[in-house]
């Protein structure tokens, strides 16, 4: 049975003019996740509060989901290049095969990813020109784009063997997954 998560919810008002006033409310947000995947959140939050680094923290949560979500065959994450912002290179990853190592920003799912900010998912890999192929092996794939300070700072990139994995829960969870580095990055 899925549990509920949930975001706060507030409001705010502010006059901008006599008689005018401006209103934003952010809603309530809600998904739903599998217990195992609830579990595998909360030990990954756990111990992004004790995390020594960002390397050590993108390493345990490429192995956690590659061992535990066992339709995850490849998790890993690429990074901006430090020497050069235009390309992405591999960090911490879990999997059966060898990524690609860097590559520009323009290309791939990653890429995608990157240029574009949002998530992007892929449920058949052979049907879409942008997908770069680590493993012909590979069915789908998602990538979820970290940001910090509104500049790309890594990705979360999984892929599976089996194509149509990544439903929208599993894309809620992934994005959950991210958001633990991507609170790491911010406070550090």
């Amino acid at each position: 049975m899925p549990e509920e998560f949930r975001t706060s919810r507030f409001a705010y008002t502010e006059p901008i003019r006599t008689g005018i006033l401006l209103r934003i409310e952010m809603h309530e947000v809600r998904f739903a996740m599998m217990p195992a995947q609830t579990e595998l959140l909360q030990e990954l939050q756990k111990f992004a509060q004790g995390a020594p680094d960002a390397e050590a923290l993108m390493d345990r949560i490429a192995k956690r989901l590659h061992e535990k979500m066992t339709r995850y065959n490849w998790v890993g994450f690429y990074v901006v290049d430090p020497a050069d912002a235009n390309y992405l290179v591999v960090g911490p990853f879990a999997g059966s095969f060898t990524p690609n190592q860097r590559f520009p920003l323009q290309v791939g799912l990653c890429g995608a990813a990157a240029t574009s900010g949002k998530v992007v998912v892929v449920q058949d890999v052979a049907s879409d020109p942008r997908y770069l192929a680590g493993s012909s092996m590979v069915k789908s794939e998602i990538v979820v784009p970290i940001f910090v300070d509104k500049k790309l700072a890594a990705e979360l990139d999984i892929e599976s063997y089996f194509a149509e994995t990544f439903t929208a829960l599993e894309q809620q969870f992934v994005e959950a997954c991210a958001g633990v580095l991507q609170s790491f990055l911010a406070k550090n």
